[in-house]
Parts: structure tokens; C-alpha cells; sequence
């Protein structure tokens, strides 16, 4: 193989649950990371996807587009985050 193929390439998806006040306010973020660089990016408070670099916006079109993927990423606050809070919460709020 070339130099220029042998490299190390990291692709990576990171899901956080954010809490405010119990599970009063939640908030879901789901981050696309490839070489530690965010390409695009969920946000529930914002309610899509939003595109970061012009691969990632590409993706976030593609993905805002599709009415069923919105709407499953939109339950998803309440499926992931707010289901597993009891499970989260010895490590986030009852930590001394």
C-alpha cells in the first residue's frame, strides 16, 4: 500500500442525555465524529440535524428529509433518555 492509504481513519457517534432538573427538562444531543472533526449533529432542542462541514450537510439534508427518522430521533428524548434516567442518575446527581 501507499503512505498516503495506511493512516489510522476514526469514525464515531457519541449520544448525551442532559438533565436539568430532574427529568423536567432533558435534552438529546447525537454527535458524527470521523477523524475528530464533527461533521453533523442532532440536537433535540433544535429538532433536526444540522451539518457542520459540506459532507455533513449533506447528511443532515439526507436525514431531514426522511419524516420517520425526525420523528424517531424526536422520541428518542424520552425512549433513551428519560427510560434510562434511574439508570444515569447514581452517577450524575448522586455523586459526592
Amino acid at each position: 500500500l501507499c503512505a498516503a492509504l495506511t493512516g489510522v481513519f476514526q469514525e464515531m457517534k457519541m449520544a448525551e442525555c442532559h438533565f436539568i432538573n430532574g427529568t423536567e427538562k432533558v435534552r438529546l444531543v447525537e454527535r458524527y465524529i470521523y477523524n475528530r472533526q464533527q461533521y453533523v449533529m442532532f440536537d433535540s432542542d433544535v429538532g433536526h440535524y444540522v451539518g457542520f462541514t459540506p459532507f455533513g450537510e449533506k447528511q443532515a439534508r439526507h436525514w431531514n428529509s426522511s419524516p420517520a427518522r425526525l420523528k424517531y430521533m424526536r422520541a428518542a428524548v424520552d425512549t433513551l433518555c428519560r427510560y434510562n434516567y434511574e439508570v444515569f442518575r447514581p452517577f450524575t446527581v448522586e455523586r459526592r
